[in-house]
């Protein structure tokens, strides 16, 4: 009997050439998750097994990236920008087969462009710095780790200053705790203290009760470093 691989191939019609293309994903069965830390990151029991890699779809024939949460919507002029500003510069590379970490990386690097360039909404874009931040911190670049969690911090406090992440996956109470817990690894004490006090007033009515345990524990930790730095 033929051995089930991890990756298989997904069907995928590009939004913007409307080319088929096929691109690769990791088969459920196969990912196992070992561990998270505090802002959400998945630690995999296999690196290699990691969905994160395949989060984006790139698309090989005209380079336009974007994962599957994108708005299929696209703004006036949005499509001229893209078609001059990627399109028109696509050298042809194939992001479709089994991914390393720095093919990843790239392949969200396009997919953030062509989300600038669309004008996606301020979650979805958070979304795409918070998973490559997750990467540089899977091969030790705490530079680009910092540098990617800031984008991700300023993209989720825009979502809520708009409203975009509402009709979203993501709650006030996590979108209050992301950006405390983004603030508090960026080394912005006052305001992840801010935002964590901000989660822990929610609890009367939030419906989840993990994320309030997880902002007090951070609070307390905060608040200790904070005294100990006094003393």
């Amino acid at each position: 009997m033929q051995q089930l691989k991890p990756t298989y191939d997904k069907n995928c019609g590009c939004r913007v050439c409307r080319e088929s293309f096929t691109t690769k994903k990791i088969r459920t069965r196969f990912v196992k998750v070992f561990n998270y830390d505090s802002d959400f990151c998945p630690i995999y029991s296999d690196e290699s097994m990691n969905p994160l890699l395949y989060y984006i779809n790139t698309c090989p024939h005209c380079g336009y990236s974007e994962s599957e949460d994108f708005s299929p919507y696209f703004p006036p002029g949005a499509l001229d920008m893209i078609n001059s500003k990627v399109v028109d510069a696509w050298i042809p590379q194939d992001y479709c087969q089994d991914r390393t970490i720095p093919v990843a990386i790239n392949a969200y690097k396009l997919a953030i462009y062509c989300g600038t360039l669309k004008r996606e909404k301020h979650i979805i874009m958070a979304g795409l710095y918070i998973r490559l931040a997750w990467l540089f911190r899977s091969i030790k670049n705490d530079n680009q780790e910092q540098r990617f969690l800031k984008l991700a911090l300023k993209e989720y406090s825009e979502s809520y200053m708009s409203d975009d992440f509402k009709g979203s996956s993501i709650s006030e109470t996590r979108i209050f705790y992301l950006i405390g817990e983004l603030s508090r690894r960026t080394h912005q004490s006052e305001q992840a203290v801010k935002y964590f006090s901000k989660v822990i007033e929610l609890q009367s009515r939030s419906t989840e009760p993990k994320l309030i345990e997880m902002a007090r524990e951070r609070w307390h930790e905060m608040r200790q470093e904070q005294k100990t730095a006094g003393n």
